[in-house]
């Protein structure tokens, strides 16, 4: 049996004196405000234990982390029509880049990059009847948590500094790819991505992915197969293009947001959440990265 209170122990430890930590991400002003020195493990266990170490009861911005969240409540409406409208490819570029997009027609190469997840998005919008409230009621109802909220401050900095998910939106609205309003979805959008949340509360959130669908109130979302698929998608997009390096280096499915968090599971088994503010040239933190492995490698746990 594996003694997981020791091993995140261990690894807090290794890393919490860290001389570099990586830097705070200053794009969204509201993110800047952040500590780089706060750092926080939390594994969920699905024989019900938990484990924890540092600063993982402190709630921060989930940002990206939150388009997997978005794509499971898409995904539960569309099921497979989901792909006519977003790809399920690497897209080996930045987040916010829109090359690509114009290349391939207004079709997104994934839905966790942005111009994917502002298309998901535009799904809530067209099925959900109080979006951003039914979208938060949901992330409430799967974390078995009515405490978590939006921060207005964060969603209001992002609408303000935008400008590339607004050049991202008026291009899928200028391809057909957009059928609500661009306002309206980047509203909602900019919404989703300031849900704050703190390292049980995401890994209470991602239960379900690891559970077969099924939430830590064991109620079923969503499918197995669909299950299957957002896993494959978080394993393959979840990092930005640093993807390969996670599943090369953690070998785990798992999300990453340039609010220092990242999300990591196993299915079956486990999920864990680390959070260190600090990120990496490639957006994603960089102290996280480094626990994750050190992580796998210490409990022999991967999907490999």
């Amino acid at each position: 049996m594996t003694d997981f209170q020791n091993v995140i122990n261990t690894i807090y430890n290794n890393l919490k004196s860290a001389t570099d930590k990586g830097v705070v991400a200053d794009y969204i002003p509201e993110l800047a405000k952040q500590k780089k020195e706060s750092f926080g493990i939390y594994l969920k266990h699905l024989n019900g234990n938990s484990y924890h170490v540092g600063d993982w009861d402190k709630p921060f911005s989930i940002q990206s982390i939150s388009k997997v969240l978005a794509l499971s409540k898409a995904i539960a409406f569309e099921d497979k029509k989901i792909w006519e409208r977003v790809d399920v490819e690497p897209s080996g570029d930045p987040f916010n880049h829109l090359s690509l997009l114009e290349h391939e027609n207004g079709i997104p190469r994934n839905p966790l990059i942005n111009a994917g997840a502002i298309v998901v998005a535009d799904i809530l919008v067209s099925r959900l009847n109080n979006p951003k409230q039914d979208f938060l009621n949901y992330v409430r109802d799967i974390s078995g948590d009515q405490t978590i909220n939006y921060n207005l401050k964060v969603a209001k900095s992002e609408k303000l500094t935008g400008y590339n998910n607004y050049a991202a939106a008026n291009l899928l609205k200028a391809y057909n790819n957009l059928n609500n309003d661009v306002e309206v979805v980047l509203d909602f959008y900019f919404h989703q991505c300031a849900l704050e949340m703190n390292c049980s509360q995401i890994a209470n959130a991602f239960y379900m992915f690891s559970n077969r669908g099924k939430c830590i109130n064991n109620v079923a979302h969503i499918t197995l197969s669909q299950v299957k698929r957002i896993n494959a998608i978080m394993l393959t997009c979840g990092f930005y293009d640093e993807a390969g390096e996670f599943a090369f280096e953690v070998g785990l499915p798992g999300k990453s947001g340039v609010g220092g968090g990242i999300v990591a599971l196993l299915p079956d088994d486990f999920v864990i959440v680390t959070w260190s503010p600090g990120l990496n040239p490639k957006g994603n933190s960089l102290i996280g990265m480094q626990a994750l492995e050190q992580f796998t490698t210490k409990t022999n746990r991967s999907i490999f």
